[in-house]
């Protein structure tokens, strides 16, 4: 007897009426009419409140919010959080743009990445952000850049920590990155800020991504915690800032489950106190992205042309790994695996068949979907991804082929 195969996490985020899937309260094949094209990303504000909401119910009262823009810099996505989180970060003079237009404080934004120009860095600078030191050398610019104007830019240093997140989709610390000032060096560099006078914030420590599995976090946590208060005793000023990254995960594929919270609100919870006697005026803040929206969007395409090919059933669509590479399996993934996939305007139908959905574009890689099951669709029919609302449109190469552009809507 075969073992059953891992199937996805229930989508259950959205309600569906009459087997068609429901979006802000619309159902999709009126949000789709009134949307007025297709392919397009809807994303729906009662689920990125309802996390927020999630987040402040669970985790201690202290524990402070960021938006990571980087994982929907949508504008309107970023206003609907801006009100609700107490920070963003960002990593490019557009995202801070975006961050600004929003209505955020300045003082409540913190620009990372590596490369940062110096046209991006005197923005900030002028802008009163603070600014995640990658390197010594961009220490030195953002000196000079702050005598020329006058000013005293803020800033905190991003460490690469001497240890890893386990178990990340994705690793940012840890061993040789471009991210992020080594453990070992930050000492000799917060002595430089201080004899060049910059106005001293605090530490970022971000070590990976896209993490399901609470005991890796928690672990992160702790070492993370002990690094910065073995860090704070070199540091020129006290911490105001601690921002211990994010890492929060959301189910994607077959045997994927959610993140369980309370455990790591629990760990949060002995850290705490500790922290505000060693750093009193430190702010602690969860930097998170993925986990804020990537549920609370979908990406929505047209089913244009039904093909049988050597008996393998396939539906042409006209949206792609050019709006959504990482549906596609091109975004990181070593073994493609596929999202959650629905026919959205016949969710259980009354048919059932195995098929492949693949976009328009001239590449066997355009594909959203390999032989999974879906209620039986016809042309005219619209295919639903899931856990889109995170790394979507602007993660994708949307001028590739020269098809045309996909929209964004928040309802």
């Amino acid at each position: 007897m075969t073992a059953a195969r891992p199937r996805h996490w229930p989508m259950s985020q959205f309600p569906v009426i009459d087997d068609c899937l429901q979006i802000g309260g619309l159902p999709l094949t009126q949000l789709a009419a009134r949307v007025g094209q297709t392919p397009f990303y809807a994303y729906d504000r009662r689920l990125l409140d309802e996390r927020v909401a999630l987040l402040r119910r669970i985790l201690p009262p202290a524990m402070e919010l960021h938006y990571a823009v980087k994982a929907n810099p949508m504008l309107a996505v970023v206003q609907q959080l801006a009100g609700r989180v107490d920070g963003l970060d960002v990593a490019s003079l557009g995202e801070l743009t975006v961050a600004l237009d929003a209505g955020m404080d300045p003082a409540e934004i913190s620009f990372a990445g590596p490369g940062k120009r110096p046209p991006e860095l005197a923005t900030a600078i002028a802008a009163g952000v603070t600014l995640n030191l990658e390197s010594a050398g961009e220490l030195e610019t953002v000196a000079r850049l702050g005598h020329e104007q006058g000013r005293q830019p803020r800033v905190a240093v991003r460490v690469n920590p001497d240890f890893e997140l386990k178990a990340s989709g994705m690793k940012m610390g840890g061993g040789p990155k471009p991210f992020g000032v080594d453990a070992e060096q930050v000492p000799a560099l917060l002595r430089r800020i201080s004899e060049l006078e910059l106005d001293f914030r605090g530490f970022h420590i971000f070590c990976g991504s896209q993490n399901l599995r609470h005991e890796a976090l928690i672990d992160a946590h702790d070492r993370t915690f002990e690094l910065a208060l073995r860090l704070a005793a070199d540091a020129p000023a006290p911490v105001r800032l601690l921002n211990i990254g994010g890492g929060f995960g959301i189910p994607y594929f077959p045997g994927d489950t959610p993140l369980e919270l309370e455990p790591i609100a629990d760990n949060l919870r002995r850290w705490l106190p500790l922290v505000s006697e060693r750093l009193p005026e430190a702010h602690v803040v969860l930097e998170l992205g993925r986990y804020l929206v990537g549920e609370a969007g979908i990406y929505v395409a047209e089913v244009v042309d039904r093909k049988v090919s050597r008996g393998y059933t396939f539906l042409v669509t006209n949206g792609g790994l050019h709006h959504h590479l990482a549906a596609s399996g091109n975004f990181g993934q070593v073994v493609r695996k596929n999202y959650p996939v629905v026919v959205g305007n016949r969710v259980a139908g009354t048919e059932r068949e195995v098929v492949s959905v693949v976009g328009p574009l001239c590449t066997p890689l355009d594909l959203l979907a390999d032989r999974m099951e879906l209620a039986k669709a016809e042309v005219g029919d619209l295919i639903v991804v899931f856990q889109s609302g995170a790394y979507g449109l602007t993660a994708s190469p949307a001028r590739f082929l020269s098809h045309p552009a996909c929209v964004e809507v928040l309802v």
